[in-house]
């Protein structure tokens, strides 16, 4: 028996990271790869943001601004909320965790989809908390099986919505009936990471729940929509209650200041949105009218990213489209062998992509 670690650490596997490009070229001997693994904005970051950065280089000496003041003033202005119920994140990842340390005890339970964000089920196994996983009905998270799971070791559910690695998403009826259904004294923690990208107007927005369940928590990232995924930067909002523990656990000086500031840009950068979306809709038009020429199942999707069925399993077609220099994501770590997923890219890219799927087909 392991006495060292706390319980269920030994079971945890390490997130899988992919090497650098640079790396995985030298190895396979290639040039002029590309990635689409990782739901990435594939025009880059935000120009504004990169400026902002530009003029804030020179301030490193000093530390970052520990209540985040400007960025949280520029969200609560967009949004309609109160800076008290605002709160920064080096990613939303650090959020998530700091959600865990300060609602979730040893012994607790927390439910969530599966397949769903990975980081979940690790964070809570972490902390000593128990998950229980409620599987997806037709790719769709199944807030009716979510329920029945309700037991009274229930502390904290977790939606990832839209959900990740499906692409779906819950609409608003279904996410309050639910809301309106659990308990009271549960945490809800809505992750939407992807909420920029939807299409359908029916889809759940968090903001628009907040009023209506005291203990929702919504988490948001600039790493997608506004490409500053290696700035590690998030954010989230809540009740002011639900903000003010928080901030008790939260490490001082947690976001950095280029990653405040440029995020407070990206945020007033509508043409780089407007640019990011078209890219994504013009080019999901494209790979899923390509796809249905190949005779591929995929999955219809409210987000920059979605699976493909693939003859080979989800492995082997890595592996094989790997050596040809075009990265994408199995789905054997998330239950779904037969899948690949991918992100969309730039046109070109998109373009590869089918050529280098239709080559490793054909080559089966």
């Amino acid at each position: 028996m392991n006495t060292l670690t706390r319980k269920g650490i030994e079971k945890l596997v390490p997130y899988p990271p992919g090497k650098p490009i640079e790396e995985l070229e030298r190895e396979l001997g290639i040039t002029g790869s590309i990635k689409l693994a990782s739901n990435e904005n594939p025009l880059g970051p935000s120009p504004l943001a990169v400026q902002a950065i530009q003029e804030k280089v020179k301030t490193l000496n000093r530390y970052p601004d520990g209540s985040g003041y400007y960025l949280k003033e520029k969200i609560s202005d967009i949004f309609g909320l109160a800076q008290d119920q605002i709160i920064i994140g080096n990613g939303s990842n650090e959020l998530i965790e700091l959600i865990i340390r300060t609602f979730l005890s040893v012994g607790e339970e927390f439910i969530q989809a599966y397949p769903t964000f990975l980081v979940y089920e690790k964070i809570v196994t972490g902390a000593g908390g128990e998950a229980i996983s409620i599987p997806l009905s037709d790719f769709r998270i199944d807030l009716a099986a979510i329920l029945k799971a309700i037991n009274p070791k229930t502390k904290m559910i977790f939606i990832n919505n839209p959900n990740n690695p499906t692409g779906s998403a819950l609409s608003k009826n279904e996410v309050l009936a639910f809301l309106r259904t659990i308990p009271q004294d549960i945490v809800v923690v809505l992750d939407e990471a992807y909420i920029e990208f939807v299409s359908d107007k029916e889809v759940a927005n968090g903001l628009d729940l907040l009023r209506h369940y005291p203990r929702l928590i919504v988490l948001r990232t600039f790493s997608k929509l506004y490409g500053l995924a290696g700035l590690r930067i998030g954010y989230g909002f809540a009740s002011a209650e639900i903000i003010d523990y928080m901030n008790r656990v939260r490490q001082p000086f947690n976001v950095n200041t280029l990653a405040q500031a440029a995020a407070t840009a990206a945020l007033a950068d509508s043409e780089f949105v407007s640019e990011t979306l078209k890219i994504v809709r013009d080019g999901l038009d494209y790979l899923f009218d390509q796809l249905e020429n190949l005779g591929l199942e995929y999955v219809p999707t409210q987000t920059n990213f979605f699976l493909i069925k693939v003859p080979m399993g989800g492995k082997k077609t890595y592996e094989l489209m790997l050596k040809e220099g075009v990265i994408v994501r199995s789905m054997q770590s998330y239950g779904l062998g037969d899948y690949i997923r991918i992100n969309v890219g730039l046109p070109e890219e998109n373009e590869r992509f089918i050529k280098t799927l239709k080559k490793v087909l054909n080559e089966r």
